[in-house]
Order: C-alpha cells, then structure tokens, then sequence
C-alpha cells in the first residue's frame, strides 16, 4: 500500500481500504473456503434423511446380502460431506495461515507510518505507550472482525439458505421457524452485546485508571520509600482496585443474565422444533428420513447461531477498539507533508526568517511580525528570559510548528515547500536532553546516518570524548543504554547525543544546552571538538550560562518574541544594554532566577569561556 495514500477514519473504510488494495483476493478466497466447508456440512442433514429412509425401507429380518446398493450410495455421500467438508477447512486455515499475520504487519506497520508524522505538540499530549498500545490493538482488532465477517456471519448465511432450500418445499413451517428463530434470536444477542459493550468499557476504562495509577507508583518507588509512604500508596491503590472489582462484578453479572437467555432460548428452539417434527412424523405427514433432516439442520443452525452470538459481544468490543484507535491515530497531521516535494539542497547554509507570526494554541502570540537573517556559516547564540521565544524559533526552523504567517528560507528555498525529510537531514542537533533509544551505543551514535562503519562511528566518539567511558563498559560500543538511556549518566548522554551530531554531519547545527549535564573538565576538553565541528557550517545555539557563548559571531538578546540586541559579545558589552545587564548580574555563569524562569534554557558550547 501507497503509505501517502490517507487512511480513512470509518472503521469499515479503513479494513476495506487494507483488504481492497492488498488482500481482496486472499479474502474471496477464504470467504469461498467458508462457505464450501459449511456448505458441504449443510447438506448432510439431506444424506442422512436419504439413509435413514434406506434404512427405514429394509425389512425387519434384515437385508439378504449385506449392505443394499440404496444404503452404500448414502452413507458414501455422508462419508464423503464429512470429508469434503474437513478439506475445505483446512484450505481456510492454510488461507488465513497466510492473510491474517501479513495483514496485521500491513494495518501495524501503516498506523506507525501515519502516526510518527504528527507533530511534536501530538506526542505532548498524549502518552507514548498508550499509542503504541493502540497501533498493536488496531492490527489485532480488525484480525479479529474479519475472522468474524468471513467465517461466523458466511457460515450462517449459508446454513440458513441450505435449510431453507430443504425445508421450503416440503415443511414449510419449519423453514419459517428457522428463519424467524434465527434473525430473533441474532437480533436480541446484538442488542444485549451493545449494552454489554457499554459496561466493558467502563471496565476497561477503571482498569485502565488503575493500571496508571500503579505505574505511576512503581516508577516513583524511590520516591515513595524516601518520604515512607508505601502503606499509604498500598491503601490508596486498593481503594482504586475497588472500584475496578464493583465494574468487574457488574459486568460479568451482565453475562451471566444474558446468556442465561440467550442459551434458554436456543433450548426452547429445538425442542420446539423436534417436538413439530415428531408430532408430524407421528401423524404420518413426516417420514423418518424427513424426521431425521429436521433434527440434523436444528442441531447445526443451533451450534452456529449460539456461536456467532458468543462472539457478538467480540465483535462489537473490537469495532471498538478499532474505532478508538483510528479515532486517536487517523488525525489530519498538523504540519502536511505531502509526497513529491522537492528535496531541500544546501549549498551555503544561509537562513531567513522572514516577517514571522506564530502563536501556540490558548496562548498571545510568541512572534509578530520577526525577521532575522543568518548568513553562511555563520555562528549565532540565542539568549534571553524564559518565554523569550528562544526554543520556539528553533522549533520553527525545523517545521517542528505551523507558522501562521511568514516564511523560513535556507538557501533561498522555502522549508515549507520542501520534503520534511530533507529538511530534517540538513539539520543536526544537540538537545539539553538528548532522547537515546533502548538499544546499544553504536546504535545510538549511528542514528540517523545510514551505512555508517565501525571507525566512523568510533572516530565521532572520539571527537566528542565519550570513547573512554564507552570502553570502560563490559560491552562496549555494544552496551546497551537502557529506556531513554537511563544505564547513562547525564553526561554521558550529552556526550553521545554530541557524538551523533559529529557523525551526521549535516550542514546546519542547532545547540540547545549541549553541554549543560557536563563537568568542567570535560566540558573543556569538548570546545576543541565543538570548535572544529563548527567549522562550514551555521550553527544557531540557545545559551543560559553567558560563558559559553562569548566567542560567537554574533549574540541576539531577546525578549517576548523580540530581538532587543543583536550584535557580538564586546559591542552588546558597550553598548550597556539588556544583555550587558544579565552578563553584571549572573552568577556561576547561570542566568538569575528572575531572568530565566524556571529551568534551565539552552546552551552553546565554548573554549575557556569563549568560543
């Protein structure tokens, strides 16, 4: 499937969209198998009315010879139903045995497509697990609805327009009891599995509270200990469980009434059924073989029709879950990027910020009306309070944002008519907290720069100083570093999260706060390799200690989306303005409190307090 090509939101759009374009011939073929298998299965009630009435015709003293011809022709086609019937299952099984596992990947593999797409201000607002939970419940979902669609409901649309091609002609009241019994008794177990449905999401909704609430303990253990307060977080979470054992005891006392009817009523269905036949068979208007048709198709339309209403409430449960997750999966994107967009091609590095207008959502504007220019290569630091608009520029240059007004260009060139990808690989960056996935460090210093060798990936270690406590480590460059990179200090991670910036080498680099987890040794000893990194290419980085960004070209002080100074270290000095002010009044190489806002902002790198 075309991954540009939109997913719809509709459940049933979506499953016929995967089915349409990939499987439609796989799912004929098993709605075919099916419906062979209990097509096959339906005519035995035929065969052995043929051989009972066989049967019935032999005389009590028994046939001479053995089996007669009439008996031996019947109890064949039975035998061979039975066979022919298996065989078609089995095709079913062999079918699904190579649809269901592929178009699970497909469905998977497409909603983490469409999903990873969204912008940053998405993952913000919703929880990463509670996602990927959704993508691998949609694939497992919409398996479990088409298993339903092309066995249970074939099956019974086949049984029923097999009885009532047997029966029609010669019992016509049975034939209207089964249809009538049918769609009745389907009817009442679609409206008890929607009300069901109501109460097992509230279930899953308390389980879902609890689970949360149990996580959000277990991964502040160290917290609960330090302030000794596990007997209370043990009763509070009992408390919660609670209620998640009064939703469980509704839900199942729910159950049990229904099928409870649901089970009564398929008795009183086929005893009233069998009664009929034996009062017709007993008044003579019924043969034994007839007798014994009727008996058999009550059997198998009652085994098939209890069958789908058991898996009823599965269905409705699972469109469910599919809806849920395509609901909160399948949104437009914030920032579209669609197909066929021209790369984008840095050849200087040159940027443009031209009249920009930006506001979060809730929020006054950020910018209104921002131009700045950056030339080749050039190296400039962002500083200023917190809310300045700093990070928000940075977000911006990397369409990480929707700007309402304005327009980026590097190189002349539009970064919201070029391709996202492109865009984003002329772009390295060091965040203040760098993102390290689960996996081993050369992995992890590798992403991002494809093909990448074992001494690449080694030198750009080197440069950025991490090679000694890589090392030191039992495993080496094959360590792995844990969630998030937990196994890693701070430090470390900064340094790797540098390491993989020296080894994308893209020709735009943004610093925010690059080296803010580092001590001061190797702080230092990381200048040099920063300084050289720096060479050929713009860097635009976010600084909070002033120390550190001395030697940039130049330094834009900003304040509520402003530019209040623009100019280097020495000239913004005599010029006694803003940032000569915050330079008097830091500390330690720290912005004040009342200048920062809380938290730490952004820095960029320097050698001996200059760059």
């Amino acid at each position: 499937m075309d991954r540009s090509s939109p997913l719809p939101a509709s459940p049933w759009r979506f499953l016929w969209l995967f089915v349409r374009e990939r499987f439609l011939g796989r799912a004929i073929l098993l709605n075919l198998a099916a419906a062979g298998g209990i097509g096959l299965m339906g005519l035995e009630p035929l065969a052995m009315r043929g051989l009972v009435d066989a049967l019935a015709g032999i005389p009590a003293a028994g046939a001479a010879g053995g089996w007669t011809a009439e008996v031996m022709r019947w109890f064949l086609l039975l035998g061979g139903l039975w066979i022919a019937s298996a065989l078609f299952n089995r095709l079913r099984e062999l079918v699904d045995l190579h649809t269901s596992p592929a178009l699970r990947h497909a469905i998977q593999v497409r909603l983490f497509a469409h999903l990873i797409d969204h912008a940053p201000r998405y993952f913000q607002d919703n929880f990463a697990g509670n996602l990927g939970q959704k993508v691998k419940q949609a694939g497992q979902s919409a398996i479990q609805i088409l298993e339903i669609l092309t066995n249970d409901i074939i099956r019974i649309v086949v049984i029923l327009a097999i009885g009532l091609s047997l029966l029609a002609s010669a019992q016509t009241l049975f034939a209207l009891l089964l249809v009538g019994w049918t769609a009745a008794h389907l009817g009442l177990s679609a409206l008890l599995a929607r009300r069901c449905l109501t109460l097992s999401h509230a279930f899953s909704e308390e389980v879902s509270s609890t689970t949360g609430r149990m996580v959000d303990v277990i991964a502040n253990a160290e917290l609960v200990r330090a302030f000794a307060r596990r007997r209370q977080e043990q009763a509070g979470l009992s408390d919660a469980l609670m209620g998640e054992v009064a939703r469980s005891k509704e839900l199942r006392w729910f159950l049990t009434k229904m099928w409870f009817w649901l089970f009564n009523a398929l008795l009183v269905f086929q005893i009233t059924l069998i009664g009929l036949a034996v009062s017709e068979a007993m008044a003579g208007r019924m043969s034994v073989g007839d007798f014994a048709l009727v008996f058999s198709l009550a059997s198998i339309v009652g085994t098939n029709v209890w069958g789908l209403s058991t898996r009823m409430l599965g269905f409705f449960e699972q469109l469910g879950i599919l809806s849920g997750a395509l609901e909160l999966i399948v949104r437009p994107h914030e920032i579209p990027d669609p197909p066929g967009r021209p790369a984008l091609a840095v050849t200087a590095g040159a940027i443009r910020f031209e009249e920009l207008r930006f506001a979060h959502p809730g929020s006054g504007a950020v910018f209104d009306g921002l131009s700045l220019a950056i030339a080749p290569g050039e190296r400039v630091a962002l500083v200023g309070p917190s809310g300045a608009g700093k990070s928000t520029l940075v977000r911006l240059l990397r369409r990480q944002f929707p700007l309402q007004g304005g327009r980026i260009l590097i190189d002349g060139q539009d970064i919201a008519a070029v391709s996202l990808e492109s865009l984003n690989r002329a772009v390295a960056e060091v965040p203040q907290s760098p993102s390290l996935f689960h996996r081993s460090i050369r992995d992890n210093i590798a992403y991002g720069t494809d093909g990448a060798d074992d001494a690449a990936i080694r030198a750009a270690a080197a440069r950025a100083h991490c090679d000694g406590f890589i090392e030191r480590r039992a495993g080496g460059y094959d360590t792995v570093v844990g969630e998030r990179g937990i196994q890693l200090s701070g430090g470390e991670r900064q340094r790797v999260a540098i390491a993989r910036a020296f080894l994308k080498d893209a020709p735009i680099l943004v610093l925010d706060e690059a080296t803010s987890s580092l001590d001061s040794e190797t702080e230092h000893l990381i200048q040099d390799a920063l300084l050289s990194l720096f060479e050929g290419r713009t860097v635009i980085a976010i600084a909070h200690r002033l120390s550190t960004i001395t030697g940039m070209d130049r330094i834009l002080y900003m304040e509520q989306g402003r530019i209040l100074e623009d100019g280097d270290h020495a000239t913004l000095l005599r010029r006694d303005g803003p940032y000569a002010r915050l330079w008097r009044r830091q500390v330690g190489g720290f912005l004040p409190d009342d200048a920062a806002g809380p938290g730490p902002d952004p820095v960029a790198p320097a050698q001996g307090g200059a760059v």
